[in-house]
């Protein structure tokens, strides 16, 4: 993304504490800048990189966070920007390394109209598809519904996958088919062709990643009052893949955790059904009498003597 934006001329000055960059510090990369962009794992390490940078931002410099993150901290931060007289956009991106590499990233922004126009420049230069969402925060709260969809799609996916393997289909002709059909999505066309079946997943994004833009997601759901079991459930197994793969896997090794969860147990048994008990012949006049256990339980409800009895004999 940085190539593309010295391609078209811009100067940069670039730094990441990996020590990639051609200026070593944070504050020596912003100085004199009128744009600071941040692509950073979280939310958390954006405001830090940020709150570092602010007192080497001049007034009236733009910070235009690229990120995946939480609104409600995007918005927080923005303000204690607009107190120094920086604005800021969110403007998170889908598309994976491949768009990255071609400048063809869709590119969901929140923010002011008019901040947004002072980006979009450097942003057209990063991507082809430039959405404005709403206010700051909007494009985060986008890019988190988004991964939802995406995670959500990858589990289902990949158990169609897991499915067709145990049921003996080819996957290829599958896959060709349901790309042709309503099934299709990303997992389809391209997750499980580049990534499973070769054996290779590498997509360029982390399983952690994934689980912490479901968790903004659910906080973005629980925020508003909505109930969601859906995300709760997706939440809960990228959550549980996460502990059980390597800290630094590839978000499509959920396969790998799927696989072994999905697994049927050998020594498991199919489970018995119900038999019912034939019943046994009897006599019609054995046939017309009261089962024992109702006749029993209105004996003890009433006197051999009572009223209701007397007037069943006198009938």
């Amino acid at each position: 993304m940085s190539a593309h934006l010295a391609g078209a001329g811009y100067p940069l000055q670039t730094f990441d504490r990996a020590g990639h960059g051609n200026r070593p510090s944070i504050r020596e990369a912003v100085n004199e800048a009128d744009v600071l962009v941040t692509m950073l794992p979280d939310g958390g390490v954006v405001r830090d990189v940020v709150l570092e940078a602010m007192p080497s931002l001049r007034e009236g410099s733009l910070v235009i966070d690229m990120s995946s993150a939480d609104p409600a901290g995007s918005r927080a931060l923005g303000r204690a920007l607009a107190a120094h007289g920086i604005a800021m956009v969110d403007a998170p991106v889908s598309g994976a390394i491949a768009k990255a590499k071609d400048a063809t990233l869709a590119i969901m922004v929140g923010g002011a109209k008019a901040d947004l126009e002072r980006a979009r420049p450097i942003l057209s230069r990063m991507g082809s598809d430039i959405f404005h969402c709403g206010a700051l925060g909007a494009g985060h709260a986008v890019k988190a519904l988004n991964n939802y969809l995406g995670a959500a799609g990858t589990l289902a996916g990949f158990e169609v996958l897991l499915v067709a393997k145990a049921f003996g289909l080819d996957p290829r002709p599958m896959l060709e088919a349901i790309n042709a059909s309503t099934g299709k999505n990303s997992t389809t066309e391209r997750k499980i062709p580049q990534q499973v079946l070769t054996g290779a997943f590498a997509s360029g994004f982390k399983l952690a990643l994934m689980a912490k833009d479901l968790r903004i997601a659910a906080d973005l759901a629980r925020g508003v009052g909505l109930r969601t079991p859906y995300l709760a459930e997706t939440l809960r197994l990228w959550r549980d893949a996460q502990r059980s793969l390597p800290a630094q896997a590839d978000h499509t090794e959920i396969y790998r955790f799927l696989e072994r969860l999905c697994a049927p147990s050998r020594g498991a048994r199919a489970p018995r059904s119900r038999s019912r008990r034939t019943p046994r012949r009897s006599s019609a006049k054995a046939g017309r009498r009261r089962p024992a256990s109702a006749s029993s339980s209105r004996a003890r409800g009433r006197a051999a003597g009572s009223p209701a009895r007397r007037n069943r004999r006198r009938a």
